[in-house]
């Protein structure tokens, strides 16, 4: 008998088995009673702790499932098969019986040596991620130029981090991260604080800064270990990424609690997409988690709530729903009292708001049709799925981004109480993405090739191609009114005539 045999069959093995076989059901029941908290809790520290809890109620179970059955095996005389010499081998004239069954007992002590090995691995992954955040850390950084360490300061303040945290630009790293629990840094691109609005770069810096306030990297550390001893469960794995998404959404909220504009900082996560890697999970990033839905419920809070058991959950929707309010009534209307606003039912806004400018009319038509939410709701998820250039993998690509073009066009695009998605360069960006150049004169254009001078500003796009309208499709924008609102000059479907807005 071999070594790896001897290991097997000894009460460790048999003990270490039969725990992985009872964490199977241990851990699926966390899942399922997780499952059914989502459903019911809407507020994301709420979510990011039960999902916590769950991770350390299936370890706690592992382990003391472990105990118990280490210390039943090791109570009890056993005997060690190779201790025994083999007794001589008599022919035996009986007829044959039925072939021998393997009873469960003896199958699952061969669990053990490959499950220490999967946790080995794991764990020497994890180290590994750890070491390369280390390196990344150390090498190609430098200084943060004034005043940005200066305004992390204050930011920090704001967000009443007492920890002292340093700022570095890094030509390692495409995302802003923040690495470390005892001297926290955060790492951001080389360009980045020059190349974004202060605005959209305060918002990133105070996302980062909620992360050192709630202890997330110490936090992640943990989960990590959790995930190398129960590797082999799926539903460990699902628990881990509800916990890493409700972080994220626990940090976002913090970051609008902190007064900076929801819009603002969606356009700023919408930015960081452009450029965005796979981070290593030992770094804890801006953009992690299903950004899209970041977005949205940045942008679209809920406004009718599931019920909830905790009145925290409840608190927390006010106040982010009062933030949007707060925001869209920026620029209070004259004569219009807030308690006449009607409220807007979600089926509503998706159809007049989200896809407004992509909905076919028979689309439109059969969609006001419908009588239930339930219809109303499969035909949302049957519009995307007809749209999704890859049925089948997880993600939609087409309504990722429609829905950053939304973000980017309300970061950008906005003008006095309007958002960005009603005007008309929000409206083109929307439907024909980024332009593929951009002539911008906010002084006022020269005279010259066929064009007249003007004294105000204006903009010109254009587009290589534009399906079913044609090649090098420009399209002019212009602020005759000096006040910010571009409108558009020149159809670019002329025979159409349907892209110029008539008062």
């Amino acid at each position: 008998m071999t070594a790896f045999e001897r290991l097997v069959h000894t009460p460790l093995a048999k003990a270490v088995g039969w725990t992985l076989f009872h964490s199977l059901w241990e851990g699926a029941l966390a899942a399922l009673v997780l499952l059914a908290v989502l459903f019911v809790v809407r507020s994301p520290r709420a979510r990011y702790a039960w999902a916590c809890g769950a991770t350390s109620g299936v370890l706690a179970a592992f382990a003391l499932t472990f105990c118990l059955l280490w210390s039943q095996g090791s109570g009890v005389g056993t005997t060690i098969p190779h201790a025994i010499p083999p007794a001589p081998v008599i022919e035996d004239q009986s007829p044959p019986g039925p072939p021998a069954r393997f009873p469960i007992d003896d199958v699952l002590p061969w669990l053990a040596p490959f499950w220490l090995a999967g946790v080995i691995v794991f764990h020497l992954r994890s180290v590994a991620g750890w070491i390369a955040a280390g390196r990344v850390r150390r090498r190609g950084v430098c200084r943060a130029p004034d005043p940005w360490p200066q305004r992390l300061q204050h930011l920090a303040a704001r967000l009443r981090v007492s920890q002292p945290v340093a700022l570095l630009e890094t030509c390692l790293a495409d995302v802003p991260v923040v690495i470390g629990y005892l001297r926290p840094v955060i790492l951001v691109p080389v360009g980045m604080l020059a190349g974004m609005p202060a605005a959209q770069v305060e918002a990133i810096l105070l996302h980062e800064l909620a992360h050192v306030r709630r202890r997330d990297y110490l936090a992640n550390l943990l989960q990590t270990v959790g995930e190398g001893f129960l590797f082999y469960h799926p539903a460990i794995w699902w628990i881990s990424s509800v916990i890493r998404a409700e972080r994220e959404n626990c940090c976002d909220d913090l970051v609008v609690e902190a007064s900076v504009d929801a819009r603002e900082y969606a356009a700023a996560l919408a930015a960081l997409e452009q450029t965005r890697c796979a981070a290593d999970r030992a770094a804890l990033a801006a953009t992690g988690g299903s950004l899209v839905k970041r977005i949205r419920r940045l942008l679209y809070q809920p406004e009718g709530l599931a019920w909830a058991p905790f009145v925290s959950a409840g608190i927390l929707t006010m106040a982010v729903a009062g933030a949007l309010v707060a925001w869209q009534a920026s620029v209070p209307a004259q004569n219009q009292p807030p308690t006449t606003q009607p409220k807007v039912s979600p089926y509503t806004r998706w159809l007049e708001e989200d896809v407004v400018y992509i909905i076919e009319d028979r689309e439109r038509a059969a969609f006001q049709s419908l009588r239930t939410d339930a219809e109303r709701a499969h035909f949302i998820e049957q519009f995307w799925l007809r749209r999704d250039p890859t049925p089948g993998t997880p993600e939609n690509e087409f309504k990722t981004e429609h829905y950053r073009r939304i973000a980017y066009a309300n970061g950008h695009f906005a003008w006095r109480s309007d958002p960005g998605w009603k005007t008309d360069r929000g409206r083109i960006y929307i439907m024909f993405g980024p332009p593929d150049e951009i002539e911008s004169h906010p002084s006022g254009r020269p005279a010259g090739g066929g064009e007249p001078a003007t004294n105000y500003p204006v903009e010109q796009w254009l587009y290589h191609h534009i399906k079913d309208i044609g090649d090098n499709v420009l399209i002019d924008y212009a602020d005759e009114a000096k006040t910010g609102d571009f409108k558009m000059t020149k159809d670019p479907n002329p025979k159409g005539g349907t892209f110029i807005r008539h008062p």
